[in-house]
């Protein structure tokens, strides 16, 4: 083409080679290399660093002791578990990226979300390259959405976008989603890298001048990441994800950065014909429906950020007629589910190699903190006894390769929690049961080494401890 020169790109990590390539040399991704077009002597990166040029106001230094913070400037969304998640409210300017799987809720919980903040007499902006505004206008109706200040717009392209919120200065824009969004400027398809790189950084750009919040819905590629993200991650402020199987109600709201608050807290959502209801007590839900008296059976105390949450640990040992015996963990990281298997099979004696063995956290929480080691333990050996554990008992501890029991942090809490859902008895590390008071009628027992555990067990169809 007369005047342009292209390069190709790799839609995952960006890095740019001269010719097509079927496997990018950076990131080892086959196929992610696409042709980008450009005007001659300029590149899109030069490009945009050029039109942020022209925009930018020079602004003095100032001494740090000047500098206002920005607790006192957050704005309650009005959901209390998404203010959890983002670390106490929404910050003015930030922008903040929201992935997840289609169809999880992502589109619904930012609408609700509008809704709210709209309901405090703010003006907020809903851009939908997906869908119509008669679409996005029933679907608020349905949620209760329908607040005044709530305006919508259906539109892919990033300058009339801009124009949108130079016209109508809202305190809050949504995007979704931002691989829809695509820039005149650059030549390549909407969705691409460079599109994707270059609305996230004008974005952002107006949301740091204008003190605008911007969210930006993001779509997940097929290998479970966000499209191009290490881009998004590194321009965006704060990024979550939205997690949860389409089959189940319940709903998980994580932080994986946040510049603004922890990274360690979660949001629990329940999905409903109205729309995403918080869940302010997680427990109670995921142990609904727990069956009695049922070998397998267990329940954890995790702790997710600040709050403990209690969780049924499922194990199912059964023995297996194929050469290569299943591992199956869902909710639970699979490479410490084989650590812990080993662990049983070498300092217990319990012979696991004609067996297979499947794991589930009921609810859909993924698990990721070690504390749960001790219950994945006690459900597989209450499994292979066929030995039904308590229902008022519960676990929490590390497990070392040696099979000693370690205390995990907060134990406190855990037990507080324990105790306000009617637990009797917590098995834990010996370490962390040793002068803890939770109050109320729970009993901390300490174990030191799996063994003990592993005596717990008898034939008599029941779990004791002397």
């Amino acid at each position: 083409m007369a005047g342009k020169r292209s390069h190709f790109e790799c839609q995952q990590c960006g890095h740019q080679a001269p010719r097509w390539l079927g496997r990018c040399p950076d990131c080892g991704t086959w196929g992610s290399l696409t042709e980008v077009l450009a005007p001659a002597g300029s590149s899109p990166e030069r490009t945009g660093r050029a039109r942020g040029a022209g925009l930018a106001v020079p602004v003095a230094p100032v001494p740090i002791a000047g500098v206002t913070g920005i607790e006192h400037r957050r704005v309650r969304t009005g959901i209390g578990e998404l203010d959890r998640v983002l670390g106490g409210g929404l910050v003015p300017g930030s922008v903040i990226l929201v992935g997840g799987e289609p169809g999880v809720g992502k589109s619904t919980l930012l609408l609700q979300a509008a809704g709210a903040l709209a309901r405090q007499g703010l003006t907020l902006l809903y851009v939908s390259g997906e869908e119509s505004l008669a679409q996005v206008s029933e679907r608020g109706r349905r949620l209760g959405a329908d607040a005044p200040g709530l305006y919508l717009a259906s539109e892919t392209s990033l300058d009339a976008i801009l124009e949108q919120i130079a016209g109508l200065k809202p305190a809050v824009v949504v995007v979704d989603s931002i691989q829809t969004t695509w820039s005149p400027a650059l030549e390549s398809a909407a969705g691409s890298l460079s599109q994707v790189r270059e609305a996230a950084g004008r974005l952002l750009d107006v949301a740091k001048r204008q003190e605008v919040s911007v969210w930006l819905i993001g779509h997940v590629t097929k290998e479970g990441s966000l499209a191009g993200p290490k881009a998004l991650e590194h321009i965006v402020d704060t990024v979550v994800y939205f997690e949860g199987d389409r089959q189940l109600a319940t709903r998980i709201l994580r932080a994986t950065k946040n510049r603004f608050g922890p990274t360690d807290e979660v949001g629990v959502f329940e999905m409903r014909a109205e729309g995403l209801s918080p869940v302010e007590n997680p427990s109670a839900l995921f142990l609904a429906e727990r069956p009695g008296n049922t070998p397998g059976s267990v329940v954890v105390a995790t702790l997710e950020g600040t709050r403990p949450i209690l969780v049924e640990l499922q194990a199912l040992v059964t023995p297996t007629g194929a050469a290569i015996p299943r591992r199956v963990a869902n909710g639970l990281d699979f490479q410490r589910v084989a650590m812990l298997l080993a662990v049983l099979e070498k300092r217990l004696r319990v012979g696991l190699g004609a067996s297979d063995v499947f794991l589930n956290v009921a609810g859909g929480l993924a698990v990721r903190e070690p504390a749960a080691d001790l219950g994945v333990l006690a459900a597989v050996l209450s499994s292979v006894r066929n030995v039904p554990v308590e229902a008022t008992w519960a676990f929490f501890g590390e497990v070392g390769l040696g099979g000693e029991v370690r205390r995990v942090a907060q134990t406190e809490k855990r037990l507080q929690e324990l105790t306000r859902l009617g637990f009797t008895r917590a098995i834990t590390a010996q370490s962390a049961a040793k002068g803890v008071a939770a109050g109320g009628t729970i009993a901390s027992v300490g174990l030191s080494h799996v063994d003990e555990l592993a005596e717990m067990f008898v034939s008599a169809g029941k779990m004791r401890f002397d």
